[in-house]
């Protein structure tokens, strides 16, 4: 089996247009969330962690035409803007993309472009609203725009398994290369607010109105978010050949589902710790290799206890001295883009040698105040090896093993 790099990040989150944005969100600790502006939505909770309006570069849309990126639903817009970014710092251009493999972890689509044509059909308005938009609805459309965009021929996936989405899309890419199925891949997560899953999640009282706390003794629920994030992968020696820099290695992956509720975690947590255990042991890593953990951390009450006890399972009295920190507190929860989203951070974390903080805690939760939960801002501290977990609706397991770039 070959060894598997990354060479190219994008990211497009609350904290800014690109990588560098996300980045020096993450050290200053500073927290985006804000009033819900996209649409009207009635209910409990008003706050969301929104992608401030972009200008995208044409480079973005590579090769579409212009009726086509007219119909791009922003999910795909999303996603075809992450890509330009991490293909551009991999240096690989369109004639290098033939064979190159494909994998999407969405799981709203177009739905906010539909919601909209929805919304003027009643109201009037079906004349001055392109229908055509509607045919960026399916999941499927972000890995179609890109394929035609940049001219990536190779095998492509779209994957929809809720939160863990997006992990899901980087486990198969990073299997592909592996595998050598293909030279190279792309792996993005993306999606965005939309009317039906911010009601949804507010009518299942999961919604902080105050903001996500993950970890903190009064913490209510998550915030949602949008976003979407791309990694190149590629064989290590493929990199190196051409001259391309390492910035992370994919160490291992592993899945597993926990077949217990439509929504709630099992409680004791066994299906995630075959996922983190089944990754360890794919790196042939113990987990005492582990520097980092970048948590699911989403806030609620039920996944924070799971986590946790996941994590002490693992890492038994080590735990404490393992920094664990969750992102969400600053970006929201990007549902299918999560995996993605966070892969990003922890590869940044590795390679900045800056453990990103759970930016909104405030007074952990008695039963895990022995933590490092990296509270309030990043700091430094160099890293060799780290880990990031998504956990999904349904019980959708996933767990990558990152390492530092050599």
């Amino acid at each position: 089996m070959r060894q598997v790099a990354v060479t190219g990040l994008g990211a497009v989150t609350a904290l800014g247009a690109d990588v560098a944005a996300l980045a020096a969100g993450l050290a200053d600790g500073r927290s985006p969330l804000g009033p819900l502006t996209r649409f009207v939505h009635g209910g409990r909770c008003q706050l969301a962690a929104e992608v401030p309006e972009l200008a995208p570069p044409a480079a973005a849309f590579g090769a579409l035409r212009p009726a086509t990126i007219r119909r791009l639903s922003r999910p795909d817009r999303l996603a075809l803007i992450t890509i330009e970014q991490a293909l551009r710092e991999a240096g690989l251009q369109p004639p290098d993309l033939a064979g190159a493999g494909l994998f999407v972890g969405a799981t709203v689509g177009g739905m906010g472009e539909t919601e909209e044509a929805y919304r003027r059909h009643r109201a009037g308005e079906d004349r001055r609203y392109r229908l055509s938009r509607l045919l960026g609805t399916p999941l499927s459309t972000s890995a179609s725009a890109a394929a035609q965009a940049f001219g990536i021929y190779g095998p492509r996936a779209t994957f929809s398994t809720a939160c863990s989405s997006s992990a899901l899309a980087i486990a198969e890419a990073a299997a592909a290369v592996a595998s050598a199925t293909v030279p190279a891949a792309i792996a993005v997560g993306t999606d965005a607010l939309c009317r039906i899953t911010f009601a949804g999640f507010d009518a299942l009282q999961t919604l902080d109105p105050q903001g996500c706390r993950p970890f903190d003794r009064d913490r209510a629920g998550l915030t949602l978010g949008e976003g979407a994030a791309a990694l190149v992968l590629e064989d290590i020696e493929h990199a190196r050949a051409r001259g391309a820099r390492v910035i992370a290695r994919v160490l291992g992956h592993a899945t597993t589902t926990d077949a217990h509720h439509v929504t709630a975690p099992d409680p004791e947590g066994q299906a995630a710790l075959g996922a983190l255990r089944g990754a360890l042991d794919a790196a042939a890593l113990p987990p005492e290799a582990v520097d980092y953990v970048n948590a699911h951390g989403t806030g609620t009450r039920q996944n924070d206890e799971a986590e946790v006890r996941v994590l002490r399972a693992v890492f038994g009295d080590r735990l404490p001295r393992i920094p664990v920190s969750s992102t969400k507190a600053q970006l929201g929860h990007c549902l299918g883009a999560a995996g993605a989203v966070e892969a990003v951070v922890t590869v940044l974390a590795l390679d900045g040698s800056l453990l990103p903080a759970t930016a909104t805690l405030r007074e952990p939760d008695p039963a895990w105040s022995d933590l490092d939960l990296v509270p309030a801002a990043g700091r430094r501290q160099p890293l060799e090896v780290a880990l990031t977990s998504s956990y999904g609706f349904g019980g959708h397991n996933v767990t990558l093993v990152l390492g530092r770039g050599v």
